[in-house]
């Protein structure tokens, strides 16, 4: 069909004006658009950010960051679009850093190699890289930068840095404080001073979080010491440009001290009485307010009446202060909470670590109820791992009102360790050791180390590891496997070579109560030393040259020169000779509220042993054990310490008696100021050498009483102590035999004319308290921990053997 002259006509005008507006709308076709300026870019790249509107394109190529600006025109031919291209890193560098490695620098910044160079961002990564150099502790550092040209618009970026002197912390002052010293609030911040020995630590670095972290932590001091109303009021911190250092001055208000005068709890639940959950209070009417008790109140409350059928329980302390009387009344309020659901659980930073050890730690999961005291609880525990830098748990809105959403942010550490250590002890003389430990093996959290130690009259290996999780349950499980080897020395006359292994397990009952049962299979091998030197077994196997009387010193024997004045082992050690397995089982019970376990002020630690020997083997025992250790602060940074301990082995089957290998060696452990074995039954047939022959005993008990206090005028984080104590103890019972005739009829040593030992042994066995008092030096040293002690022997048995000096420790480096 032929279309109207008129038609046609306006159909043409119409195609012309939408071909005119596209063109005017910035739309072009790639052969109709021409690149001017770009050198390294190529032309069809360019051409193939405006398939779309110009506008679009402009604003994509910009976003590219190749190039400092994009114009467009209007040719005779189409669009014509002009670039100026950007220059490009070739490479960063940076010059004058020793302390800060570029690698570190190098993720900072934000000029980076083959990306387009800016002036702004190099200017702007100068205050970067003084940033990293002021969380080090260098706030006077300072950096410049240059460009280098080279070929094809390309450069490189040089950042010169002078890093400057450390500028740490010079001083922390407080005021306000009545209650405890400054030196006692320096003592609980991680933040310390600089001093002569800042070439050693880091401690000393200025750093905000670290100092909002140690207000936290002088806080939660002032509240578990019963000061309710206790507040930080202000937090000065100033840059001494003269000193180079900064001085943090911290003005606090303790108020007053509270104790508590009533404790309650007004149970909301429907049939959940009082009376019910009274029994799992740690606040006790009387007690000094302790912060700590409350939170563990609140949470065991929170557990229990989960456990009862109530998850969605809130418990809420409330306290009501009387300031008149410096008293509060504590009541613990359990409602009926809002019913919320954990809709999901996001782990998110670890890269080593696997999600299910992270999750393992939380009581609740997906799609349980919501508890806030649960989560708290959680990220407790993960950050006491040890796994990580910091962990952070957040929660968000989840898809419905009832749903919420836990965030967990946190970021992987180093957990293993590589140790060299050395030192010397006056029990195993001087000794290395080289260990490895990793703490989260393979990011399970499982506990691997290795061992291996040779000293000077000891040598050994240890292999360890712990499952802490055993079958998915809160119960660790984990094996030992150990050789140790003790030669004589100056304090017997007999060698041990222990072989064997542990299974163990780790029940948690409670948070301070666990139980551990186990089962140890170990080979003990006594031996005898008979050469040359050490001739301890002449007197039955003589040696040609050394033994008086034999060979070629048959005309050398005298009573003050033959077998026995040489150094001769009791028979009753030459009857151990050989190899004792011993099979037992037994269950540990352990108790502990020690408020740190390096370095504890205020707690209880008590351990309860109790084995079986008999399940094969050689040995048949029941033995049990115990040790308590009590500290409390006597007076600021002052600590008493009480040592309890004490123990008892008895023999069963045919004979009932016990081999030397079985039982207790005591000496310094027990009371010091005694050599190692040098208290408790031993041999004094020969008295030439009773010093050497101790027998062990089947019974001891020991008490000890210790004050450990800074050495004033010290800093702190020097790591030296002083101590004061007075130990008393006794080791008794010999229950071994003491008959070791042939034909039963004892024959004592001769004296002539062939100076032989006799046949049965003469038993020293004294119940006599042992006491003594003295003072250590304790150095808590960067390369390891150090103790001297020096003690007296006030009171002791005739036979006992005394050493007065004792030093041990060691090294890592």
């Amino acid at each position: 069909m032929q279309l109207p002259r008129g038609v046609l006509h306006r159909v043409a005008v119409f195609l012309i004006c939408c071909t005119a507006w596209i063109g005017s709308a910035g739309f072009a076709s790639a052969e109709a658009i021409t690149v001017e300026g770009n050198s390294r870019v190529d032309t069809a790249t360019i051409q193939s950010y405006f398939t779309g509107s110009t506008a679009d394109g402009v604003k994509a190529l910009k976003d590219t960051g190749m190039f400092s600006s994009v114009t467009t025109r209007q040719g005779p031919g189409g669009l014509v679009v002009r670039v100026a291209e950007n220059t490009v890193i070739n490479r960063v560098a940076f010059e004058g850093n020793s302390k800060v490695k570029s690698e570190q620098l190098t993720v900072e910044v934000q000029s980076k190699s083959r990306g387009a160079f800016d002036t702004a961002v190099a200017q702007a990564d100068i205050g970067r890289i003084q940033e990293v150099y002021r969380r080090g502790g260098r706030a006077d550092a300072t950096a410049t930068y240059r460009v280098v040209d080279l070929p094809n618009g390309k450069v490189d970026v040089v950042f010169t840095v002078d890093e400057g002197s450390k500028t740490g912390v010079k001083s922390i002052e407080f005021t306000g404080n009545q209650a405890f010293s400054s030196r006692k609030l320096r003592g609980l911040m991680q933040t310390t001073e600089m001093n002569y020995i800042s070439f050693f630590k880091t401690s000393d670095v200025y750093d905000p979080d670290k100092i909002a972290t140690d207000e936290e932590l002088i806080r939660r001091f002032y509240l578990r010491n019963g000061y309710a109303d206790f507040r930080i009021i202000n937090t000065d911190v100033k840059f001494n440009p003269e000193d180079k250092g900064y001085n943090v001055a911290i003005a606090i208000e303790e108020g007053q001290q509270y104790k508590v005068a009533a404790v309650s709890v007004d149970s909301r639940l429907r049939g959940v009485g009082n009376d019910r959950l009274s029994g799992f209070l740690r606040t006790e009417v009387g007690d000094v307010y302790n912060g700590d008790d409350v939170e563990k109140t609140v949470d065991v409350l929170t557990r229990e009446t989960g456990r009862l059928g109530y998850a969605f329980a809130q418990v809420r302390p409330r306290g009501d202060r009387d300031a008149a009387n410096h008293s509060v009344s504590i009541q613990y309020v359990i409602d009926e909470g809002p019913r919320v659901y954990i809709e999901r659980i996001n782990i998110r930073g670890n890269t080593r670590t696997r999600d299910y050890v992270i999750r393992r730690e939380f009581d609740v999961g997906e799609g349980d109820p919501y508890n806030k005291v649960l989560i708290d609880r959680a990220e407790r525990r993960l950050n006491a791992l040890g796994f990580f830098k910091k962990v952070r748990i957040t929660n968000e809105p989840g898809s419905a009102p009832d749903r919420v959403v836990i965030n967990v942010d946190l970021e992987d550490q180093p957990t293993g360790s590589f140790s060299i250590s050395g030192g010397y002890s006056t029990t195993d003389g001087f000794i290395a050791e080289v260990a490895v430990t990793e703490t989260n093996f393979l990011g399970r959290g499982d506990y691997v180390r290795i061992a291996a130690s040779e000293g000077q009259y000891s040598r050994g290996v240890d292999l360890s590891f712990t499952e802490p999780y055993l079958l998915d349950t809160r119960i660790a499980g984990g094996v030992d496997l150990f050789a140790k080897e003790n030669d004589n020395n100056s304090y017997s006359y007999y060698s041990t070579f222990v072989t064997g292994g542990t299974l163990r397990l780790g029940i948690p009952v409670t948070d301070e109560f666990s139980v551990s049962p186990h089962y140890s299979l170990y080979n003990t091998r006594i031996s005898i030393p008979n050469k040359s030197g050490e001739p301890y077994n002449d007197c039955t196997n003589p040696i040609n040259g050394t033994t008086p009387g034999y060979g070629t010193l048959i005309n050398s024997l005298s009573a003050t020169n033959n077998c026995l004045t040489n150094g001769e082992a009791s028979v009753a050690i030459k009857e151990s000779v050989g190899d004792t397995l011993t099979s037992l089982v037994g269950v540990n019970l352990n108790y502990n509220t020690l408020d740190n376990l390096s370095a504890p002020t205020s707690g209880l630690l008590v351990e309860l042993r109790n084995d079986v020997a008999g399940l094969g083997g050689d040995s048949q025992f029941f033995r049990s054990s115990g040790d308590l250790r009590y500290f409390h602060p006597i007076y600021d940074d002052i600590v008493g310490i009480v040592h309890l301990q004490g123990g008892s082995i008895e023999g069963f089957g045919d004979e009932k008696q016990l081999r030397i290998a079985d039982e207790f060696q005591l000496g310094p452990t027990l009371v010091r100021g005694f050599a190692p074995g040098g208290i408790g039954p031993r041999d004094i047939s020969d008295l030439a050498n009773y010093k050497y022959n101790p027998l062990g005993g089947s019974h001891y008990y020991g008490a000890s009483v210790e004050s450990q206090f800074p050495l004033y005028g010290l800093p702190r984080d020097l790591g030296l102590k002083g101590a004061v104590f007075a130990d008393m103890g006794s080791l008794f019972g010999y229950n071994g035999k003491t008959n070791f005739s042939s034909n039963g009829t004892c024959t004592a040593s001769n004296t002539s004319p062939l100076y032989t030992q006799g046949t049965c042994v003469d038993v020293r066995d004294s119940s006599a308290i042992r006491s003594s008092v003295g003072a250590s030096l304790i150095w808590n040293s960067p390369l390891g921990p150090l103790r001297f002690d020096y003690a007296y022997a006030l009171s002791k048995d005739k036979y006992d053997v005394t050493q007065a000096f004792r030093f041990s420790g060691g090294t890592k480096f």
